[in-house]
């Protein structure tokens, strides 16, 4: 059916960020939509139940800020307006590689420092604004129902989860599965006698702790956030970041296994263990809001939907129930926002989104390039198992002269941040002028580092070539 007929109705399987997005792209074209959810979402402002990560620090990056605010004209000023405090991801943000410190320079990167609960209100009431869209609360997801030769989803089957429930059907045009990692979608297509979707796994043994803070006194001078990244040497890292409320929020972590406790004592140690002191300074002059929280992610997941031969009509996959990404990196929900743009690309007049199109389109434009950036890095760290080929092992190699060169220059730090903010694409760090300036940079990092080396503080220059002069067009714009 045609999402531009009388009468269409698109359901949305989850009321999370990804599905909020969705809902929103699809009430252009469809006359309903109604949003399905196991918890109660009109009204709710602190963390749900059914959405663990409510509780921990979640990133939205610079080009899912712009991607939020193309949907929801005003959005961002009305969330700082709320009392959340923003900044510039590469001016504003410590930033620790290695243990050294990058320099900062503005780079025109939004930062949006609110808790996962302030941000998904604000979406959540722009959305529930939207005259055409509604919620289905506290209710249960049971399954697809389809045409009898299967190849079309006409709708799902939901229960109420109040006790005495009765399964009902949903009837739709357009069903969209935002149901998280935990998707039921490959069980349901092989039930319907599709081929199990492909999945890529990669074991990280990731876990990290949260905790809330009222500061007695500011460590930041000016800055957003404190943020030292973990390394292969030392795989615990941290982001202390001021967030609404008036408070600032600890996420820690550590990889493979070795993952900070849940004791006061025993955390205050963890971060008095990280690669800088800056936080566990911070942390003598603040006053505890609440108790210790963790949370435990193994591995990272992707489905292949793009490489499926056959896939029901009607049906579309989004956000963490396609790729869920290593949460350090921040990337979800900018991902899941793109996502939703991929998903309004696809909403062509007089006709249905042909799922292999939008899958095709995901995958390549969406997923691969924050994919293939946060694979390298992961493989980085000796204990995580994949295949380090040599396009790898050069990415790995140019990566680390990159962040020993930011260390240097606050114009390397900016394009690096651009691409990690998925402002830029990866190829932008390509260009002939600013490979030179990294090289020269980090060059001269490396001298200064060097027993007995010569550093621009003692009053003489390394002996190494300055870097060609950029041309206008080789340098990404930093305004």
């Amino acid at each position: 059916m045609s999402g531009d007929k009388t009468g269409t109705r698109a359901v949305v399987l989850g009321g999370s960020i990804a599905g909020l997005f969705a809902a929103r792209v699809l009430a252009d074209a469809y006359d309903e939509v109604l949003i399905v959810d196991r918890d109660v979402l009109t009204g709710a402002e602190g963390p749900r139940k059914h959405c663990p990560q409510s509780r921990h620090i979640n990133g939205l990056l610079a080009r899912g800020q712009q991607a939020m605010e193309e949907m929801f004209p005003g959005i961002t000023e009305e969330i700082f307006a709320d009392g959340v405090p923003t900044g510039d991801l590469a001016g504003h943000v410590r930033w620790y590689f290695n243990g050294r410190q990058l320099k900062q320079q503005v780079a025109g990167l939004t930062c949006v420092a609110a808790s996962r609960p302030m941000l998904e209100k604000h979406i959540r009431r722009r959305t529930a604004a939207l005259s055409n869209v509604s919620f289905l609360e506290q209710h249960d997801i049971l399954g697809l129902v389809t045409t009898a030769d299967r190849g079309r989803v006409t709708g799902v089957r939901v229960q109420s989860a109040a006790a005495g429930g009765v399964e009902e059907t949903l009837g739709a045009d357009l069903v969209v599965d935002a149901t998280g990692r935990g998707s039921r979608t490959p069980v349901w297509l092989e039930e319907l006698g599709y081929p199990r979707v492909v999945e890529e796994r990669k074991k990280i043994g990731l876990g990290y702790v949260t905790q809330h803070y009222k500061l007695l006194a500011d460590p930041y001078d000016g800055d957003l956030s404190i943020n030292p990244v973990a390394s292969p040497e030392l795989p615990r890292g941290a982001i202390f970041t001021k967030t609404d409320g008036d408070r600032v929020e600890l996420t820690t972590y550590g990889l493979l296994g070795d993952h900070p406790p849940t004791d006061q004592e025993g955390l205050y140690a963890w971060v008095k263990s990280l690669a800088v002191p800056d936080i566990h300074h911070a942390l003598q002059n603040a006053v505890p809001l609440d108790e210790p929280v963790a949370f435990r992610f193994p591995t990272t997941l992707r489905r292949h939907y793009e490489d499926m031969t056959r896939f029901p009509m009607g049906l579309l996959v989004t956000g963490d129930a396609v790729t869920t990404f290593n949460p350090v990196y921040a990337q979800g929900m900018t991902v899941a926002a793109l996502g939703a743009l991929t998903i309004r690309d696809h909403l062509h007049t007089g006709a249905d989104p042909i799922p292999a199109d939008y899958f095709r389109d995901l995958a390549r434009d969406v997923i691969d390039p924050p994919w293939e950036m946060t694979n390298t890095v992961d493989l980085t760290f000796s204990g995580v198992q994949g295949k380090r080929t040599a396009g790898v092992k050069a990415a790995q190699t140019f990566l680390r002269l990159v962040q020993k060169a930011a260390t240097r220059d606050g114009r390397v730090t900016a394009v690096y941040m651009r691409g990690a903010g998925l402002v830029d694409k990866p190829d932008a760090m390509m260009r002939p002028a600013f490979i030179a300036r990294v090289l020269w940079n980090a060059a001269r990092a490396t001298v200064d580092r060097k027993p007995g080396g010569v550093s621009a503080k003692a009053g003489a220059a390394p002996t190494v070539d300055a870097p060609p002069k950029p041309r206008a067009n080789d340098l990404v714009s930093t305004n």
